[in-house]
């Protein structure tokens, strides 16, 4: 039941350039290898700066005129012209790396690929060197399990291994990722803890939680809590 980490569906084989190689060959570089952007890595292996599409389309932008930038220019709209006129990786690439450990859970990727609107992220071991990378497609793959999986981890891991359910007392549905709990069990708050672990699975798109209960007992604690 453990939960996807960037390592289990990260690209272990990564493209990578190094922080002289010119323009030509990078735009050369992403077409052969049908990539959006490549890592600028140094002689350690440690991540400089990512080389996306986006930072050679600035010299397109441009024409190949002559650009000078403004000293009062916004600060997105000098970097743009500063890359149009650059050379190499380490003038086109956009530096620092947003990067990410390969031990944290997809969830932390998707948040930091939102919050930086990147596409991808360069993953680094312990010593902070590159061992591979993570697309947004990859994130997808924890959607990707079947049905038969899912409704194992919800019975063996949910219902048995944290509840410590009889699982013939909850039928477990799985259609197309969605979950549906039916049957009925002590509290309502057990109900409830099922539901939200059960949510919190891979694979799960949805959860319809139709559990019946012998004792709700958010009630008593509501009460307890006003009472005190």
């Amino acid at each position: 039941m453990r939960a996807l980490l960037v390592r289990d569906v990260m690209t272990r084989s990564v493209v990578t350039v190094s922080p002289d190689l010119g323009y030509k060959q990078i735009a050369d570089l992403l077409v052969d290898m049908g990539v959006s952007a490549v890592p600028v890595v140094g002689d350690d292996r440690k991540v400089i700066g990512v080389v996306s599409e986006a930072d050679l389309l600035h010299k397109v932008e441009f024409n190949g005129a002559e650009v000078h930038a403004g000293l009062f220019e916004r600060r997105r709209s000098r970097r743009a012209k500063e890359k149009a006129a650059g050379e190499t990786a380490r003038d086109l690439m956009t530096a620092p790396a947003v990067t990410i450990a390969a031990g944290v859970p997809l969830t932390r990727a998707a948040r930091l690929m939102e919050q930086h609107e990147v596409k991808r992220l360069p993953v680094l071991d312990e010593d902070g060197s590159l061992i591979g990378i993570v697309a947004r497609r990859d994130l997808l793959r924890r959607y990707l399990r079947t049905d038969a999986d899912i409704r194992a981890d919800v019975v063996d891991g949910v219902l048995l291994g944290v509840l410590w359910l009889d699982p013939l007392e909850v039928d477990v549905t799985v259609a197309d990722g969605h979950v549906t709990l039916r049957g009925k069990v002590d509290r309502r708050t057990t109900a409830q803890i099922a539901a939200r672990l059960t949510r919190a699975l891979d694979g799960v798109v949805g959860v319809s939680e139709e559990l019946e209960w012998g004792f709700d007992d958010t009630t008593v604690q509501h009460r307890y809590s006003f009472d005190a």
